[in-house]
């Protein structure tokens, strides 16, 4: 499957925002001013209203790890969910496996939780699941294979200390759904309207 190998620093220097891609946010800060590119903020006209919209909608996609193409199938199906478009649409990325085992705290980026994914490290009402974009359930329960708690990666990010979003309960390797994501529970500055906006031009 396709995905960005490209420099994450890039990506959040474009957008002028620390996006969670990197794990040294000190680091990651010293430069989001700089924009990439030969002669960086030189000659930046005033974006436009289309330049705002695609702006967050890039936002979106890279904090979420998301191609174009998935994310507008995203879109499209929160477009048919009776909640408002924007909020459905932020409440399905939430429900991404690799998103929700970055949530719990076992792994220190979304990137690094989707290549745990990918590796077998997690099985998902007893069963194994090794699909990034699988959405979870009210009532799932994922747990955490025993090797998988050695991993260094997983290891460090266990120690730091956590905030678990009120739709998630954890302990001791093993979390539950207990219920479904609402607006309040995304910490990320997203304004979604925008989004929805530049998909209904």
């Amino acid at each position: 499957m396709a995905r960005y190998i490209g420099p994450k620093q890039r990506l959040q220097r474009q957008i002028g925002e620390d996006l969670g891609l990197k794990t040294n946010a000190l680091k990651t800060a010293r430069r989001l001013a700089i924009k990439p590119g030969q002669h960086g903020a030189k000659n930046r006209r005033k974006l436009s209203n289309y330049g705002v919209q695609l702006k967050e909608k890039q936002k979106l996609k890279y904090i979420y790890g998301v191609l174009e193409k998935q994310l507008r199938a995203t879109y499209e199906k929160a477009s048919k969910n009776p909640a408002a478009t924007g909020t459905a649409m932020l409440s399905f990325l939430e429900r991404r496996l690799d998103n929700v085992v970055y949530r719990l705290g076992w792994a220190p980026t979304r990137a690094a939780a989707r290549q745990l994914v990918n590796h077998n490290h997690f099985v998902v009402n007893g069963k194994k699941m090794n699909i990034p974009s699988y959405q979870v359930k009210v009532g799932d329960v994922i747990t955490m294979k025993a090797k998988t708690a050695k991993v260094p990666i997983v290891a460090e990010a266990m120690k730091q200390e956590v905030v678990l979003p009120a739709w998630l309960e954890a302990k001791n390797g093993a979390a539950h759904v207990s219920k479904l994501p609402v607006r309040d529970d995304i910490t990320e500055k997203i304004d979604e309207q925008l989004i929805v906006e530049y998909y209904n031009r």
